[in-house]
């Protein structure tokens, strides 16, 4: 008989991971509430003509389709079962695909429900995706992301709120962060002023090197680029940009001063970073302009987040679009989202052990099973405990006390109640302390006081 196996890229979870899933997922949540956001959930499946062409070419290969119900080569003719011209076979056998993002059909929900909605639309989602990538470490097939956007406004606010809910989120993770931030109209306003509008994604990847390779690789790299001696001149200031933000910023208006664009990137940028100055973060704010993420679709502001004490790529991005929903007909809504990524920050928790013990403890205290007679006598406390909130179990049957036993060790109860015949002739229990492997004969009040320490 063939091992039970599941699909490459996917994963089971065990009841401690979840216990850690939902510690993150429960703590960004909270964050968003705080701040007026609501949930959504939208449909695992779409329709492929939702998903189709909003991706890139690549984007669309990694898709996973879903075959019609039914007889679904009812439609096919022999012809073109012998062609086997894969795309278009999919077209005719499939109407539904799996989500790729969660962005995508929140520009649908958005359209679908604009006269439901409240806009300013504020709105978070977390919910499992998939890409039929080539699976490898730290990407699988089936991942969550965890999403939240405004939509419907211009206002810079959102910017703040956001970066304070960033801020909220990782001081509650006891995580140190730092979240770097740039703007999609300073990049465009360095391409204009050096008159290489085609090469904004040549120039940020050579400054990202400046660390690594010094400053005449990254400017020979960028004549390989193909910018001339006059242009790479020009980006010098910009390459070498040191110092705080508001310095770093007053460098940039004066190489910008000539690009209307550029010059409203750098005022963007100082409101955020003034308002956030005012606001008091705990973790800091850095203007990073070789931060290019999502180039062809940002308008405004990016941002990305860093954790300070583990090695590991960003935690979390995100940015301001101007047109979420004019793919589906709608134009000119702007918004501004971010989304966390939860399997990094998962590993950056285990990395630091910054779970807190209540977070990830099952049961609190495990009653022990002796027969019929104790059994009735612990049900009523095992009753009262579930009812004052404390984690309570009793072992279903009165197996032999060392697997009773092995099994509160193995759930990790720091607790285990007894009581045969000489406590209930007392009225009492013994308790012992799993962790000090301390005992004490204690009434139902006192164990009730004890545990819920």
């Amino acid at each position: 008989m063939n091992k039970p196996s599941i699909p490459k890229g996917t994963r089971d979870f065990s009841p401690i991971e979840m216990a850690k899933r939902n510690y993150i997922f429960n703590t960004i949540r909270d964050v968003y509430a705080l701040y007026g956001f609501q949930q959504i959930e939208t449909p695992a499946m779409e329709t492929l003509q939702t998903l189709m062409g909003k991706y890139g070419e690549e984007g669309d290969k990694l898709l996973f389709k879903v075959l019609n119900s039914g007889d679904f080569l009812s439609k096919t003719t022999d012809a073109e079962l012998q062609e086997r011209n894969a795309l278009h076979l999919a077209a005719k056998l499939c109407e539904k695909g799996l989500r790729y993002d969660l962005t995508v059909p929140f520009a649908r929900f958005v359209v679908m429900h604009r006269d439901e909605i409240q806009f300013p639309f504020k709105r978070y989602q977390y919910q499992a995706v998939w890409r039929a990538d080539r699976p490898q470490k730290g990407r699988y097939r089936e991942f969550y992301q965890f999403d939240g956007d405004v939509v419907g406004s211009d206002s810079l606010l959102n910017e703040v709120e956001l970066m304070q809910i960033i801020d909220t989120v990782f001081t509650r993770f006891g995580v140190r962060v730092l979240i770097k931030i740039n703007n999609r109209k300073i990049l465009t306003g360095i391409a204009e002023v050096i008159g290489a509008a085609d090469k904004i994604v040549d120039i940020t990847v050579a400054i990202d090197k400046l660390d690594k390779i010094g400053l005449d690789n990254v400017n020979e790299e960028l004549r390989q680029d193909g910018l001339s001696d006059e242009q790479i001149e020009k980006l010098q200031p910009i390459i070498t940009l040191t110092g705080s933000n508001d310095e770093k910023l007053q460098t940039i208006a004066n190489v910008l001063s000539g690009s209307e664009t550029g010059l409203k990137g750098v005022e963007e940028c100082r409101y955020i970073l003034d308002t956030l100055k005012t606001l008091g973060l705990n973790n800091e704010m850095e203007l990073d302009l070789t931060l290019a993420r999502g180039l062809n679709y940002y308008t405004g502001a990016i941002f990305e987040v860093k954790a300070l004490d583990v090695q590991i790529g960003s935690i979390t991005g995100g940015g301001r679009y101007d047109n979420l929903t004019g793919i589906f007909g709608m134009p000119g809504i702007s918004g501004v989202g971010i989304s966390f990524g939860v399997d990094r920050i998962f590993d950056v928790l285990n990395a630091l052990d910054a779970y807190p013990k209540d977070a990830v403890n099952g049961t609190r205290v495990l009653f022990i099973n002796f027969g019929e007679k104790e059994t009735a006598y612990c049900l009523p406390v095992v009753g009262r405990l579930r009812a004052a909130g404390v984690r309570t179990e009793l072992f279903p049957d009165a197996a032999k006390m060392k697997k009773q036993m092995s099994y509160a060790n193995a759930k990790q109860v720091p607790f285990v109640a007894l009581a045969g015949e000489n406590e209930i002739n007392e009225g009492k229990f013994t308790l012992k302390n799993m962790l000090t492997g301390e005992q004490q004969l204690v009434s139902a009040e006192e164990l009730l006081t004890i545990v819920s320490q």
